[in-house]
């Protein structure tokens, strides 16, 4: 399931002879999709599958609102959430259902997160304010991945502070990203003294653990930069 790929095929079909269907095998982000209907495309969806009719022109909204990216959020969700006596509060986070995942996953292991100020529109966004809290392990499977593929070295930086064990699985798209993010989660977090078992889709994280200072390596990926600071700040 790839946002990017079914965005490509959407844009493309907007110029086709005909309709076009496109199955995913879980929901992945629909941020296009929702795109496409301010401007006025024919767009439906039923299930795991949308519908789109072609198109003479596009209609252009007056407005255009875009709300914060929760993918830049994750980070200072898992710091207060592991950082003893921590409290931030994050305005206007875009919380579109298909990106919530990692919110889900985290109020699952006993985050404290409130949201509040919610408003709707084609990109629903709210207030949220999270609190430190004790954490616990907890189970990461296929299903989920779509929705939180993008905050998966911030969600393994949580784990080592939850008791018990983490185990992600079916998110081998990570290994072509801007970098191998499985292989690079394991080795640079082992630096730090983590302890954790990578394996051909996910990662294996029992908890809590010590982390220590150590120089590590972002890869050039921004996204493993930012999760290895969140582990510094909790080291």
């Amino acid at each position: 399931a790839s946002a990017q790929v079914k965005s490509a095929l959407l844009l493309a079909g907007m110029f086709a002879d005909g309709p076009t269907r496109l199955t995913e095998p879980y929901l992945s982000r629909d941020h296009t999709e929702r795109m496409l209907k301010t401007f006025g495309v024919k767009v439906a969806r039923s299930g795991a599958a949308v519908r789109l009719q072609p198109v003479q022109g596009l209609d252009a909204p007056p407005l255009i609102e875009v709300p914060g990216d929760i993918s830049s959020a994750a980070f200072w969700l898992v710091a207060a959430s592991i950082i003893p006596g921590s409290r931030v509060r994050l305005l206007n986070v875009g919380l579109n259902p298909t990106r919530t995942g990692l919110v889900d996953v985290l109020r699952k292991m006993g985050a404290n997160i409130a949201v509040d100020r919610q408003r709707g529109g084609e990109e629903p966004a709210a207030d949220i304010t999270v609190e430190s809290a004790s954490l616990a392990g907890a189970t990461v499977d296929a299903e989920i991945i779509p929705r939180l593929i993008d905050e998966i070295p911030v969600l393994a930086v949580a784990a080592l502070f939850a008791r018990g064990r983490t185990t992600i699985s079916g998110a081998e798209e990570l290994r072509v990203k801007e970098t191998d993010r499985l292989s690079a989660i394991a080795s640079e977090l082992t630096k730090l003294g983590a302890r954790i078992e990578e394996t051909a889709d996910g990662l294996i994280i029992d908890g809590p653990q010590h982390l220590s200072f150590a120089a590590v390596r972002s890869h050039g990926d921004h996204r493993m930069a930012m999760a290895l600071a969140v582990a510094g700040l909790a080291a």
